[in-house]
């Protein structure tokens, strides 16, 4: 079979999309589809754009094979089963971000469109219009299949994209149970059905405990206060996260009897916190408490029940925690403070400042202040810093790392310029404005014994 020549800026895959596309075409797009439920499609390793190709390598676009797959299959008695399977491996083959806006705009127009009407917008801030079912719309014309993959979809925006996708599921979700609430019930009841039945509930003589896909809901009510209640919370919030197909950003909402918060001032005060304030009592749990941090903190992922400026990566509570524990802990932190996103998140600060009021600027606490430099904008000093600083130990630290090559990418680490600015952002965080004009009022106030220890740190 010869296939049509390609050319130009898609002369590295096929479009199927055009009406005058070839049979040819179309018959290698069909067999990609198969191949790709079938596990033996490939895709082309982070190259751009990403394309499938079928076991003749001819390449496609995967929002296009899955739009062709979609418009193909009946909107009576639809077959979410398959649609959903198709779905799965695709998701697994290119990831989700390749195929969530196609996904959307299917259910758009299948589902919100024929079987509502859309009002005006409030605003532009509100990213969906308010919906009304339509006056005229029969029982009988709304299909049960295409309601139940409207969830999996709903589902599949909260426990594979990002934070804000989660406003996509609570649309679609919305819709559904204008329809059909029982559907939705039993989704905040069990989630999506795909957990197992001892992570969905778990109820043990020292807690009880439920999780939810559909939801990105973990709650836990401790039964008492002792080590090995929770000892069992953190293997279950392991356990959880280690499910495929629990969301990555989700609220933890716990209860307990002991009252007892993190000694941050500014932190919110809710379960989450507390949670981890009474397990760090319990040094045995330490190693407990990094492997959940280490599973829970990825970027660009959010405690859902933490808004604004509260918001807080997974995992962040267990490691402030530990990171006030000492040095054993600061490789964890540092990992952590890479991690988070330096344009939303500042919960780090306020940890930041109290862990230097706790153990001053030493050799092993510095390479914690460069890694929170890095991971949000203008930290700021405590007032208690500029004392914290100002003697020889802390300057010959302070010293010793201003290279800085270490601390930048590789592609970057002699970068004169990026290294300059990292040591300004530096010394900013521990002297604020008087570390600006080359640090002339730190200098012309230090103790006559240290000043030139300081010429040398502004020089």
């Amino acid at each position: 079979m010869s296939l049509p020549k390609r050319d130009g800026v898609h002369d590295r895959y096929y479009l199927i999309h055009k009406p005058d596309t070839s049979l040819e075409v179309l018959a290698e797009a069909d067999l990609c589809i198969q191949d790709v439920l079938n596990g033996t499609a490939r895709e082309n390793h982070s190259a751009y754009p990403t394309v499938v190709r079928n076991h003749n390598g001819t390449p496609f676009l995967p929002d296009q094979l899955l739009e062709r797959y979609l418009t193909g299959l009946p909107l009576k008695g639809f077959p979410c089963e398959d649609a959903a399977s198709l779905c799965d491996a695709m998701r697994r083959l290119v990831g989700w971000q390749e195929i969530r806006y196609t996904l959307e705009k299917y259910i758009e127009k299948q589902v919100q469109e024929r079987y509502f009407e859309a009002g005006e917008k409030e605003d532009d801030f509100t990213p969906y219009p308010p919906c009304t079912v339509w006056p005229e719309l029969r029982p009988e014309d709304v299909d049960e299949g295409l309601l139940r993959f409207a969830c999996y979809v709903a589902v599949c925006h909260t426990v594979y994209g990002q934070s804000f996708e989660s406003l996509t599921t609570e649309h679609i979700l919305g819709l559904v149970s204008q329809l059909r609430p029982d559907m939705v019930k039993q989704l905040k009841t069990a989630g999506s059905g795909k957990l197992p039945k001892d992570i969905q509930q778990r109820k043990t003589e020292h807690f009880n405990a439920s999780a939810n896909d559909a939801f990105a809901t973990i709650r836990i009510t401790a039964r008492d206060s002792t080590e090995e209640c929770y000892a069992e919370i953190l293997d279950y919030l392991c356990a959880v996260l280690e499910q495929e197909e629990f969301p990555r950003s989700y609220s933890v909402e716990f209860r307990g009897k002991e009252k007892l918060y993190l000694p941050i001032p500014g932190l919110p005060q809710k379960g989450v916190n507390q949670l981890f304030a009474c397990a760090v009592q319990h040094p045995d749990l330490h190693p407990a408490m990094e492997r959940y941090a280490r599973l829970a903190m990825r970027e660009f992922e959010w405690y859902q029940n933490l808004a604004d400026e509260a918001c807080a990566m997974p995992g962040t509570f267990a490691v402030f925690a530990l990171g006030l524990e000492g040095p054993k802990w600061w490789r964890l932190v540092c990992d952590y403070l890479d991690r988070c996103d330096d344009e939303h998140s500042s919960l780090q600060e306020k940890f930041l400042h109290i862990l230097f009021k706790q153990y001053g600027f030493t050799a092993q606490s510095l390479p914690v202040l460069v890694h929170g430099v890095q991971s949000m904008q203008n930290l700021k000093p405590a007032k208690e810093f500029r004392a914290l600083i100002a003697n020889e130990e802390s300057l010959d630290a302070l010293l010793e790392i201003k290279g800085l090559e270490y601390y930048l990418p590789e592609e970057s680490g002699n970068d004169k310029r990026a290294l300059a600015y990292l040591w300004r952002d530096v010394l900013w965080a521990i002297w604020g404005t008087a570390s600006e004009n080359g640090g002339s009022k730190v200098i012309k106030t230090a103790p006559k014994e240290l000043k030139e220890k300081y010429q040398q740190v502004f020089a």
